[in-house]
C-alpha cells in the first residue's frame, strides 16, 4: 500500500483521518479547536478541512458567535456530514452483490443488495456492483467523494488471477480510496469476530460451498496462497464421493447445502426447515453436523479459538446443528480437562451461530477497509492495491 499511495499521499490520509477522528469523538470545533487537538499546522490544517469540506466529509454547521465574548469575527463550527459515506463494502457473491456504506464513526448507513444470474462474468458483475454503488449513493442522498477505504469480497479462493486485476481495475477507475480485496467469507469472518471480544476466531460457513476463515490476534489471516480457511476441501470421508476439486470425501461432499439436501430428502431449504424435526431429516443433518464438528475439531486443536462461529444458509434452516456441532467439537477436544500442576482447567471454545445475515460478507470489507488505514494499519498488506 504505501508504494502505490506514496509517502505524501499516506501522511495527507493519516492527517484527513486524525481531522475525522477528532470531529467524531468531540462534535462540531472551529478551526482553532481542531488545529490544538491534532498538532497540525495552521496551513496543514487548513488544506485538510478544505479538502474535507470540498468533498463533503464535514460541514460548516454554526458558528461560535453566541459564545463569544468581545469582538473578532466569529470562527466556523465544523462538523462531521453524517450523510457522507467514508467506508464503502462491496460482496461479489455467485449469484448477487451486496453494498454497504459506513460513516466516519464507522457506523453502516445504508446496505442494498442486486442479484445477477449465476453464469455472470466479472464484467457484469463487476458492472452491477458500480450501478448498485451509485443507485443507493444516489437515492439515499450519500456522498461518496470522501471515501477512506474500499472493502471489496470475491467469491471463491481469492487472488484468482485476472479476476483480481479485474476487481482492482474497475474500482480503481471510479474511486480514489484504497482498496482491499479477498475472498467474501474471509470478510464475513472478520465481521463476526468484530462482534464479540473474541480475538480469535475460526468461522465457518455451510452454504452451496463451504469456506471458512481465520481471525488471529484481532487479525485476518488470508495465508501464504491466500486460502486460509478452506475447510470445504478438508478430507471428511476417505470413502465419499469425488469433489469439485478433484479429491474424494471433502467435507463440502457431506456438509453443503446440495448434498445436504440430498441426504434429508428434500427439495431445497424450505421444505428442509419446515421438515426439520422429521426422523430422516434429523438424522441427515445429524450426520452433517458430525462431519463438520469433526473438521472444525482437528482445526481447534491447532489454533485454539476462542470462538467457533458457524454461518450460511443451512445454519437457518437447521439452526439444531449448531448445538450438535458444538457437542462433536467439546467430546473430540476433551473439554475442561486439567491443565498443567498449578495451571487452571483449559476449556475448550465457545461455539455459536453466526449472527450477521447476507451482509456480513460486505460488512466485513468494511472492517477490513479501517484496518488499512493508517491509523487502523494491521490487515495484511498482500492485499491491498
Amino acid at each position: 500500500m504505501p508504494g502505490s499511495l506514496g509517502v505524501h499521499a499516506l501522511v495527507r490520509r493519516a492527517h484527513e483521518e486524525r481531522v475525522l477522528a477528532i470531529l467524531r469523538e468531540r462534535g462540531g470545533l472551529s478551526r482553532a479547536q481542531i488545529a490544538a487537538r491534532s498538532g497540525l499546522s495552521r496551513t496543514t490544517l487548513s488544506e485538510i478541512t478544505g479538502d474535507l469540506l470540498s468533498r463533503g466529509a464535514i460541514v460548516v454547521v454554526n458558528t461560535d458567535a453566541p459564545r463569544r465574548a468581545g469582538s473578532g469575527r466569529p470562527a466556523e463550527l465544523l462538523a462531521l456530514d453524517p450523510r457522507s459515506g467514508q467506508f464503502l463494502g462491496v460482496d461479489l457473491g455467485h449469484t448477487r452483490v451486496r453494498v454497504a456504506v459506513a460513516d466516519a464513526a464507522h457506523e453502516i448507513i445504508a446496505s442494498e443488495v442486486s442479484a445477477y444470474p449465476a453464469d455472470s462474468g466479472w464484467p457484469e458483475r463487476l458492472a452491477a456492483g458500480i450501478a448498485l454503488i451509485e443507485r443507493v449513493a444516489r437515492e439515499q442522498g450519500i456522498t461518496l467523494a470522501a471515501l477512506q477505504g474500499i472493502g471489496v469480497g470475491v467469491a471463491g479462493p481469492y487472488p484468482a488471477g485476472a479476476a483480481r486485476d479485474d476487481v482492482q481495475a474497475a474500482f480503481r477507475d471510479r474511486f480514489s480510496a484504497p482498496i482491499v480485496v479477498d475472498n467474501n467469507t474471509r470478510f464475513a469472518a472478520l465481521a463476526e469476530a468484530s462482534l464479540s471480544e473474541a480475538r480469535d476466531v475460526l468461522y465457518i460457513r455451510l452454504a452451496d460451498g463451504i469456506g471458512g476463515g481465520l481471525v488471529v490476534g484481532g487479525r485476518l489471516v488470508a495465508g501464504a496462497g491466500g486460502v486460509a480457511g478452506e475447510f470445504g476441501h478438508v478430507k471428511a470421508d476417505p470413502s465419499g464421493g469425488l469433489c469439485r476439486c478433484g479429491k474424494h470425501g471433502c467435507l463440502e461432499t457431506v456438509a453443503a447445502v446440495g448434498p445436504a439436501l440430498k441426504a434429508a430428502c428434500v427439495r431445497d431449504l424450505a421444505e428442509l426447515a419446515a421438515r426439520r424435526d422429521e426422523s430422516v431429516v434429523r438424522a441427515a443433518m445429524d450426520r452433517v453436523a458430525d462431519a463438520v464438528g469433526r473438521v472444525l475439531a482437528a482445526a481447534a486443536l491447532i489454533l485454539d479459538p476462542e470462538q467457533i462461529v458457524i454461518g450460511g444458509p443451512l445454519i437457518a434452516a437447521a439452526p439444531g446443528i449448531v448445538a450438535r456441532i458444538g457437542a462433536v467439537v467439546a467430546a473430540e477436544l476433551v473439554a475442561d480437562r486439567p491443565g498443567p500442576p498449578l495451571a487452571p482447567a483449559r476449556r475448550g471454545p465457545v461455539v455459536r451461530a453466526a449472527r450477521l445475515g447476507d451482509d456480513d460478507g460486505a460488512r466485513g470489507a468494511i472492517a477490513a477497509s479501517f484496518r488499512q488505514s493508517p491509523l487502523l494499519a494491521g490487515y495484511p498488506s498482500g492485499s491491498s492495491s
